[in-house]
């Protein structure tokens, strides 16, 4: 009897073939990699050419020299604070989703400041650019985690962070000579079609989310405590003597903590602060962090006004140490998740000493190895604070520490300039004029190969 179409089965979908499977993952993951590196570049050179520009942005736009600043700290500000909701919504609402938005974002910022006929305006338009700045990142990382098989991870991490620390090398130059031959706002615009490519290749990988997505509603109460306690810290470390913000952050930080404690699904799930060996890389990133901001600053200073070099003679110098900086991502990738603590103790106290041989007195050549080897150390080492911490945590929550990471190494920046004081340049006299961040590499170094050695004591008894 011939069987009726009711009774025949339906097809059954075929499988791929394994190969076909593996080839169309490694695309996959190639496309993240693609999306990562562009994104984390288009925002370090969004960050390095800008600074060149600011006087010529000044004159134009006949701003103040109180506002003027906030064109690079309202940005700072902005993506800092929302960094660790940026993370936590990457999980929750789709990695690759995220990182669209803040690309999409970022490059309409971007547009919008290079449009701005006041110098409000360019700061209102900077501080949409920080909320897309804080989205990439944690995004990006958190996508580029689970697109990429677990051992490809940290290495995949490491070359999008040497792609975007050669912003670190051509981004002073290239923004120096917008401004100079072209226009400032030239320096905005290079960074739309970047940012465009950069979402572009990251809506060909495939999307991840949290196994808890969409079970329990956003914390909303714990990300406006998160967003509230790191923007006061933030505004604190950048004007100390303004203890009204440090009196705020802590409340703020406590309210947090209680959040967090009482919500189902926090924004930051507190036992993240007992993995010792993600706290120990996260602040020794910060650390790190706020010494290569201090180098960046005092370097060309000393050779500017030390020596009476051009910025351009000051820039060729610094290639040097900058392609150091820049090499650091990948050779952080290198390292195996269960070293990168003790590599980091290495590498801060080789900064740390690298730092103090930083003076105004200290011969050219002197000045530049000192200072090459100091941006290599400070570049693996703020490599590990974000390939080692993503190789410590778990996936599904991957968005969640990054946002954390880039977020106290965000709020921190400035703390390099505090201690070599900006105001009063680069030194004085035969003292080291990187010598508070040089002490601050050296004691986190000890801090942290402590807490190794008791931690490895505990597990023996």
């Amino acid at each position: 009897m011939p069987a009726t179409p009711q009774s025949v089965p339906p097809p059954r979908p075929r499988p791929d073939p394994p190969a076909r499977s593996v080839s169309s993952a490694r695309s996959r993951a190639r496309w993240a990699l693609a999306a990562v590196a562009t994104g984390a570049f288009c925002v370090q050179l969004d960050a390095f050419a800008l600074n060149p520009a600011l006087p010529v942005i000044r004159t134009d736009l006949d701003g103040s020299r109180t506002a003027l600043p906030w064109t690079v700290g309202g940005y700072l500000l902005t993506a800092g604070s929302l960094m660790p909701v940026a993370g936590r919504l990457a999980d929750l609402w789709g990695r690759r989703r995220t990182l669209a938005l803040g690309l999409a974002l970022f490059a309409a910022a971007a547009a919008l400041c290079a449009l701005a006929p006041s110098l409000p305006l360019l700061v209102a338009a900077r501080l949409l650019q920080g909320a897309g700045g804080a989205l990439i990142m944690p995004a990006g990382l958190a996508l580029l985690t689970n697109a990429c098989p677990p051992g490809r991870v940290q290495r995949a991490i490491g070359q999008a962070l040497g792609l975007a620390g050669l912003a670190t090398v051509c981004g002073p130059f290239v923004g120096g000579a917008l401004a100079r031959f072209v226009s400032w706002r030239a320096v905005f615009w290079l960074t739309v079609p970047l940012a465009v490519a950069a979402a572009a290749c990251a809506l060909r990988t495939a999307e991840s989310h949290a196994p808890d997505a969409g079970r329990h509603p956003f914390d909303l109460t714990g990300a406006v405590a998160a967003t509230g306690a790191l923007a006061c810290l933030a505004r604190w470390l950048e004007h100390p003597a303004d203890w009204g913000w440090a009196a705020v952050a802590p409340a703020l930080g406590a309210l947090f903590v209680r959040a967090e404690r009482r919500s189902p699904d926090p924004l930051v799930d507190l036992a993240l602060f007992r993995n010792r060996p993600y706290v120990a890389l996260t602040v020794a990133g910060a650390v790190a962090n706020s010494a290569t901001v201090a180098l960046l600053y005092v370097v060309p200073l000393l050779l500017q006004q030390g020596r009476g070099w051009s910025a351009l003679d000051a820039g060729v110098a610094f290639l040097a140490p900058a392609a150091a900086l820049a090499a650091g991502g990948p050779l952080a990738g290198r390292v195996r998740p269960e070293r990168a603590v003790p590599v980091m103790a290495v590498c801060l106290s080789a900064a740390g000493a690298a730092l103090w041989a930083v003076g105004p007195r200290t011969d050219v050549p002197a000045l530049v190895a000192a200072s090459t080897v100091a941006a290599a150390a400070l570049g693996v080492a703020g490599g590990l604070a974000l390939t080692g911490t993503q190789a410590v945590v778990r996936r599904e929550r991957a968005g969640e520490a990054s946002g954390v990471t880039k977020a106290v190494m965000t709020a921190t920046a400035g703390v390099g300039l505090a201690l070599v004081g900006a105001g009063t340049g680069a030194g004085s006299g035969t003292r080291p004029a990187l010598a508070p961040p040089a002490a601050a590499c050296l004691v986190a170094a000890v801090a942290i190969a402590l807490v190794r050695v008791l931690r490895r004591r505990g597990r023996r008894r």
